[in-house]
């Protein structure tokens, strides 16, 4: 674990989590934000809010920050997929934390700045999930992010395992189509929050905390159960318990330097 901490292109990965975190956040909680729908107490008090467009805005952005930073970090972009790839044991420790607090702050500094640009907007919520559909409780709304995250971290784990040979086209324009898949079923639930350090950047800058637990829990829970599913029942791996717990502890072996000591390795979301 000091062997990675101390090499740079570690800190690059974790810059660029923060980086393309940060962006994420402003482009697609920007998208449902705006002055034509106007979000009050997570419902849109003037014209109906699009599903569609906040679903596709939030899919999307996850696709192109993932081609765009995927080859130095990963792009996790989201504590629960983080999670789900130490659960699977294909990153490490120190890996998964400061990525989770890389991914956190830069959901805090984006919420700030849309706060600073809607700030005129009538009871702007910044995408807070602190309000349920009618009839939605919490254990409810817990079960939904639990279903929605489930598919996103198997989606993640198939299209990155590398002993697959049948897979074409392009892995990040999947997962960005099964995050929006998830907003398309959650967002008249709960608005949905597969991503915690979302709803965390939301409700730091809102001092609204209010159900926020859920938006932390069910996709962790999500993101466990989808690696059980994946890893021990559709496709088990063949590396013993000593080989996986080596990469939780000290990272994988390769890396993608882009100093040019290894150009044709990668970094992240790849099994040993």
């Amino acid at each position: 674990m000091a062997s990675e901490f101390k090499k740079k292109i570690f800190w690059r990965a974790v810059v660029a989590e923060f980086l393309a975190m940060t962006l994420f956040i402003v482009i697609s909680i920007g998208s449902a934000l705006g002055f034509n729908f106007p979000v009050k107490n997570n419902q849109t008090s003037g014209a109906a809010q699009d599903n569609v467009k906040v679903s596709l805005a939030f899919g999307l952005s996850i696709a192109t920050m993932a081609q765009s930073v995927g080859h130095i970090s990963g792009a996790h972009l989201n504590p629960a997929v983080t999670l789900g790839l130490l659960l699977s044991c294909q990153i490490s420790v120190l890996r998964a934390v400061l990525y989770i607090i890389a991914q956190c702050v830069g959901a805090i500094v984006a919420t700030a700045i849309l706060s600073g640009i809607t700030s005129s907007l009538p009871g702007n919520s910044l995408g807070s999930n602190e309000s349920w559909a009618s009839g939605v409780n919490a254990g409810q709304g817990l079960g939904i992010e639990i279903i929605a995250t489930l598919q996103l971290v198997l989606c993640v784990l198939a299209t990155t395992d590398r002993r697959r040979r049948d897979l074409g086209g392009s892995a990040p324009l999947a997962i960005g189509l099964s995050v929006a898949l998830g907003h398309l079923l959650a967002i008249d639930y709960t608005g949905c929050s597969i991503n915690p350090a979302r709803s965390f950047g939301s409700s730091v800058i809102s001092n609204n905390f209010k159900d926020h637990w859920v938006f932390w829990v069910g996709p962790f829970i999500g993101a466990a159960l989808a690696v059980l599913i994946y890893d021990f029942i559709l496709a088990p791996r063949s590396s013993d318990l000593t080989d996986r717990m080596k990469v939780c502890t000290s990272g994988q072996v390769e890396e993608y330097d882009l100093d040019g000591e290894d150009i044709h390795s990668r970094v992240e979301m790849k099994p040993k």
